[in-house]
């Protein structure tokens, strides 16, 4: 018999014939007994890319077991590999693994190449896969010089890396002298071939030691490159830039990569903010459990890649400035990969059985086969074979087709190879599992016996329980592929011998098992949640029940860890001790009880808090009441009594008594009764049927404690139900029925088992006797036949087995509606006006509406012209008019329109036939406005006129007005001229008007039913006909003092314009600030401005003429300190500027003298270190005194005068300025912010007169310093 795959699961039927277990003809992972003989088996080989260490020994794998063990060769680069002939080489002993001792002599890259094992026994040869000898390789950085990189701040950078190529690939990482790796982020990361990249540089990158290592893990080395130098110069100011891809390069690229590897796409971008890259998948979703972001997501990875993820992937760069994208094709292939490997085949003399090979991959690969090694085309010849592709049927099989296939599947990316063999046996049945096992399991949990066989042919199964050999059928069963048997809940009465039967042909094998069920091991004392004080003992209990044949142990975890170790800690038998509490004793303890077959745990936390001198009272809810008794039990009453728990300081007010109904609604509880808090006891009254359990909670003035035990179950007797079906309703879903509705009653409620409803009903103007059916189980009786919509009379009954209930009240109902057969007659129509109109109908009789009457409805639709009609479906409206209403209004309608209706009766069941189509026609109305209406050619004296006609006319238009009136420059309006104009126009020329001037004008429609909306325009004559003036705004100029500036400019063009002045901070790419212009004034003043600033101004103005003047820079003064009072005016001042210049006359009198008697005094070192800010050096050209300045005063120097610090002078003006005069104001603004006076606020530098270098400070100065 051959063998097969069974499913992984068969439940056994709960039929009377015995379990029997048919395996199929063929098993997965199929075990022939190693006492048998049978083809070899390759059970362990070295990988098919084997990178070996040069510096230590080759070790080859090639594992296999046969009968007989099987002996091994092999062969390298395809030829026989004779290991005799190398010293160097040795096989192990019982084995095909190879060594080569290559730490003694000899170089690894000796044995580089391609090896294949074969072992080989008399039934068949099983080879391995080609197995490629690579030795590892960590090659030195290539000598380079590599020249300091300079660069400007906000500059990008890549520095590259270049690894020298290694075996495997090396790990690459940056760091610097110190071993340090260097930080990255979005602006600086490391890309996937090692290179560094900078989006964009900056000051504090500048170092000498960027180093790039790489890694080569095979031999555990790291070489590094030679140092790279980066200077980063810094600038005033970096231009921002948008994003540009440092890689990869262009727009589009193209990716490749092999089925189940990681997917890795990389994009890398430089720009100025630094741009941040983001994902998307072109064509769909990326998917969510397998995309992972690398590298500040410039690294895209999709981990087990299928072909599936094959698509365009776009990685886009984004700044302020702008945003690229690049485009990646990803292509997925795959190497080929299994979906069926062929399986070891054991059959039987004479039996068939197949052998199929098929795998997939992208190309797809080729299947190819080899029999004990040798291709299947040059093997000898076997009549028991035939190949069909990837399939090798077996036909008739004898001992000598027992052999080894190999199947090969390839394609350009790799291959597939697997061994199976064909064994040809005669074996009859075995039990591979050991006798008389004994299985012990908890109860409730699944308990799998094992029953292993072989045999050939395959044998069946049969599992028996009990000495007396009672074959299993029960539906508690579940038999696995193997012969295990499983019951998946395991009970007590599950205990006792089991025995699996095994048989085919050749005989019969049997073997027992013994089952146990063991009570599972319970915790029925729980530790519990303590807060001690320090310096106090704790106590936690761990009390366990368990099953009494097993022998637990109990073990104590401080948070999950072993218990301190410490003398406090005592460990008895059933609880845990802590003495003298301390801090660190807080935490979580947890008791574990372990036995052989399970293990429970539970836990309580320790809080340890400071010692309380004197504890207060603790006030809580009460504690629950227990010792719960039922007593004088009754049919419909019972007496519940209890014994009260703690009050926890609080007095009980009451005790809430509820129950559960374990019968109907178990584990659902209800409030039966509540009583006082001095009561003990309650009489509770009861239904029938009830499997009463009670409960009792305690209320104080905290709260409501936690519910006692339950009592013990009480079941009343059954009774008949006290109550019918409530919400019975008779409605009718189809014309010939009537619908029973009603609600059922509950469990509760029914008293009694076999609760059932007698349905009754009979037509309420008839003489017939009620009808009657009973059912169970339902809330719904259809009744079929009956006329259309009759009013019937309906009640519904409960009963049980016990009796019925009282008498149930009748309600009516009716059976089920129909259309109605009748239209409304005698349809009329009133117009009302051009949008309304009044409908009017007769009623239709009664007995035709076959149904609730619910209404009228009225459709009416617009007729359309045959253009319209071609283009679109009619439009009907729809008013319903509710109850027996005979007339409806109809509004919104359209004028000189028209319109068709119909009537119809509505009942429940829908609409009857239409009424007979009624035709009417609604008046004139007044048209709408003119669709548009253009001012165009304007001359000197004449405007021409074009319009649209109204979008709605309403009616035939008869003609349009037009008023106009002129506009003067105070925007006045002057008489207004009516003017008739014919329908058929849509263009019309004023002339004779006056030369530029404004127009407004009103136009609008008229019909014979009035005027439409009107339509308003304005518009100009022009000036010159001939040659209009372009509007244009010239000779701008600005005058700036410190917060503010005054504004001046010419304009040329149409009167009444508004103008606007718009401003902003030179240099600066912020948007321009704007200033409306009260009037179509030439000046203005701005305001609030800062202080040593450069602004650009321009003017424009508003309307549609958009024209602006050229733009203008002027930047405001310099800050001045704040006056509060100015010396310049103040006497006190005066006079000791008039004492100080008498005392300079007197010292270069003397000076003068001593000079003239050939004496030297050093007059400059006495005015350097005695010099009087108030002292204004003396004019070299005339000797005479310079003039004083207040602090405040910005007049420019006199020709001569010293340079002030900062080597400027102000430039000389020779124009009067208000500053000159009065409080040193520097100017003054009228209130509508023109500007009195002149000021000149520029500054020009002039070279300073080298003999003037070492004098002394400039008095002007020196005033401002001392202000």
């Amino acid at each position: 018999m051959q063998l097969k795959i069974m499913p992984k699961k068969k439940r056994l039927s709960a039929g009377r014939v015995p379990l029997i277990l048919f395996l199929c003809q063929m098993i997965s992972a199929l075990e022939v007994p190693l006492d048998l003989v049978q083809p070899p088996t390759i059970t362990q080989q070295s990988p098919k890319d084997y990178i070996i260490d040069p510096r230590e020994n080759i070790v080859i794998q090639c594992e296999a077991k046969g009968k007989p063990p099987p002996s091994f060769s092999w062969t390298r680069n395809g030829t026989h590999f004779d290991i005799d002939k190398d010293p160097l080489v040795t096989m192990k002993p019982g084995s095909g693994t190879l060594i080569i001792n290559i730490m003694s002599e000899g170089k690894a890259e000796t044995y580089e190449g391609v090896y294949q094992c074969t072992a080989r026994n008399e039934r068949g040869a099983a080879i391995s896969n080609n197995i490629v000898i690579r030795p590892s390789r960590s090659p030195l950085w290539t000598k380079e010089k590599l020249e300091p990189m300079i660069l400007r701040n906000g500059q990008p950078l890549v520095l590259p890396c270049r690894p020298p190529i290694g075996l495997p690939p090396p790990i690459i990482f940056w760091m610097d002298n110190s071993f340090q790796r260097l930080p990255q982020s979005e602006r600086v990361s490391q890309g996937l071939n090692g290179d560094l990249y900078f989006s964009n540089v900056l000051p504090e990158d500048t170092r000498e030691d960027y180093i790039c290592y790489a890694r080569f893990n095979h031999t555990q080395t790291i070489q590094q490159k030679q140092p790279i130098s980066v200077k980063v110069i810094s600038a005033k100011s970096s231009r921002e830039r948008p994003p540009t891809f440092l890689t990869p390069e262009g727009n589009a690229s193209n990716k490749e990569e092999l089925r189940g590897n990681v997917l890795s796409l990389e994009c890398i971008a430089e720009g100025l903010p630094t741009p941040i890259i983001y994902w998307i998948k072109e064509d769909g979703i990326l998917p969510i459990n397998r995309t992972f972001y690398r590298n500040f997501k410039k690294t895209l990875q999709i981990i087990h890649v299928s072909e599936a993820d094959s698509g365009n992937y776009q990685c886009i760069a984004k700044n302020a400035l702008g945003a690229i994208h690049h485009t990646i094709s990803v292509t997925v292939k795959a190497a080929p990969y299994w979906i069926m490997a062929p399986q070891n085949l054991v059959l039987s003399p004479g039996e068939d059985g197949t052998l199929i090979c098929r795998a997939n991959g992208n190309p797809k690969p080729r299947i190819s086969w080899l029999t004990n090694g040798v291709p299947v085309e040059i093997a000898p010849d076997d009549p028991s074979r035939k190949i069909d592709g990837d399939t090798i049927i077996f036909s008739n099989v004898q001992e000598r087709s027992s052999a080894v296939y190999q199947c090969n599947a390839s394609n350009e990316y790799g291959y597939l190879l697997a061994n199976a063999f064909v064994n040809v046996l005669a074996e009859p049945p075995r039990i591979l599992t050991s006798a008389n096992t004994l299985y012990q399991v908890i109860a409730n949990r699944p308990a799998l016996l094992d029953c292993a066989f072989f045999g050939s042919p395959l044998p069946t199964i049969e599992w028996f329980k009990g000495a007396k050999g009672s074959a299993l059928h029960e539906d508690i069963y579940v038999l696995h592929e193997n012969g295990t048997l499983e019951i998946p809940v395991a009970q007590k009465d599950s205990t006792g011998t089991y025995t699996c039967v095994a048989r085919n042909k050749l005989g019969m094998a049997k073997n027992d098992v013994h089952l146990e069920i063991k009570d599972p091991t319970r915790i029925i004392k729980q530790p519990e949640y303590a807060i001690v004080q320090r310096g106090s003992t704790v106590s936690f209990e761990c009390k366990v029940k368990h099953d009494q044949t097993l022998v637990p142990t109990v073990m104590w975890l401080k948070d999950n860890g072993e218990l301190p170790s410490d003398e406090r800690f005592t460990v008895d038998k059933e609880q845990l001790v802590v003495a003298d509490v301390s801090d660190d004793d807080g935490g979580t303890y947890t008791c574990v009880a372990n036995t052989t077959l399970d293990s429970v745990s539970a836990s309580a936390v320790l809080s340890v808090v400071a010692p309380t001198p004197t504890p207060a009272p603790i006030y809580d809810v009460p504690n629950p009441p227990f010792d719960l008794e039922l007593t004088n039990q009754l049919d419909k009453s019972v007496q519940l009594s209890w014994t009260p728990g703690n009050d926890n300081n609080s007095p009980i007010t009451k005790f809430i008594i509820e129950y559960e109904d374990t019968m109907h609604q178990a584990g659902l509880w209800h409030y039966q009764a509540e009583v006082s808090g001095t009561q003990t006891t309650a009489q509770l009254k009861l239904s029938p049927y009830v499997n009463y359990s009670f409960r009792v909670m305690a209320v104080n003035g905290i709260g409501r404690s936690l519910p006692s035990q339950a009592s013990e179950q009480y079941l009343t007797k059954a009774a008949e139900p006290d109550t019918n079906p409530t919400a019975v309703e008779g409605l009718g879903s189809e014309p010939d029925n009537l619908v029973i509705t009603w609600k059922p009653l509950n469990g509760f409620e029914s008293n009694g088992p076999g609760l059932q409803y007698k349905v009754s009903w009979r037509q309420k103007d008839g003489d017939d006797e009620w009808t009657s059916v009973f059912v169970a189980n339902v809330s719904k009786y259809i009744v079929s036949g009956t006329p259309t919509f009759v009013p019937y009379l309906i009640k519904v009954q409960a009963l049980n087995d016990a009796g019925f209930a009282p008498e149930p009240a009748v309600v009516m109902g009716h059976s089920g509606e129909d259309l109605p057969m009748v239209a409304p007659g005698n349809v009329r129509v009133n117009v009302v006006n051009s949008t309304l109109a009044e409908v009017h109908w007769d009623p239709v009789p009664l007995k035709s509406i076959r149904g609730h009457l619910q209404g009228y409805r009225i459709y009416y639709w617009k007729a359309q012209n045959s253009s319209k009609r071609n283009r679109r479906h009619i439009e009907k409206k729809i008013l319903t008019f509710q109850g027996s209403k005979t007339h409806g209004m109809l509004p919104g309608l359209e004028p000189f329109s028209h319109y068709t209706l119909n009537v119809r009766v509505v009942n429940g069941k829908g609409e009857g036939p239409a009424s007979p189509d009624k035709v009417f026609n609604t008046p004139e109305g007044v048209p709408s406005a003119p669709s548009s209406l253009k001012i165009v050619n304007p001359t000197l004296d004449s405007l021409t006129l074009e319009w649209d006609p109204p979008s709605h006319p309403n009616g035939i238009l008869t003609e349009y007005t037009l008023k106009y009136q002129p506009i003067n420059s105070t925007h006045e309006l002057g008489p207004l001229v009516d003017l008739k104009i014919p329908a058929n126009k849509t263009r019309w020329t004023l002339k004779n008007l006056n030369v530029s001037t404004r127009y407004k004008f009103y136009f609008y429609a008229q019909t014979s039913a009035g005027s439409g909306s009107q339509i308003t325009e304005e518009a100009v004559t022009t000036v010159d006909e001939v040659q209009a003036v372009n509007p244009r705004i010239s000779n701008l100029t600005a005058a700036a003092a410190e917060t503010y500036a005054n504004l001046s400019w010419e304009y040329e063009g149409p009167e009444h314009v508004n103008f606007y002045v718009e401003y902003g901070v030179a240099g600066s790419k912020e948007e321009w600030k704007k200033e409306i212009v009260n009037g179509s004034r030439s000046f203005f003043g701005l305001k609030g401005l800062m202080p040593g600033t450069a602004y650009k101004v321009r003017v424009g103005a508003e309307g549609d003429s958009g024209f602006v003047s050229s733009e203008d820079v002027f930047e405001t003064g310099p800050a001045m300190a704040s006056r509060q009072v100015d010396i310049a005016t103040q006497g006190w001042f005066i006079g000791l500027m008039c004492a100080v210049a008498l005392l300079i006359l007197i010292l270069l009198i003397v000076c003068f003298i001593r000079r003239n008697k050939g004496g030297k005094y050093p007059v400059k070192e006495k005015e350097d270190a005695h010099a009087d800010p108030e002292i204004q050096p003396m004019k070299e050209d005339d000797g005479t005194f310079g003039e004083y300045s207040d602090a405040e005063d910005h007049k420019p120097l006199k020709k001569g005068s010293r340079t002030p610090s900062d080597r400027t002078v102000k430039k000389e003006d020779s124009d009067d300025s208000l500053v000159d005069y009065g409080e040193g104001v520097n100017g003054q603004f009228n209130e509508d912010g023109s500007f009195i006076g002149q000021y000149s606020g520029k500054k020009e530098k002039e070279p300073a007169e080298g003999n003037e270098s070492s004098e002394a400070p400039s008095p002007v100065n020196a005033m401002n310093s001392f202000v």
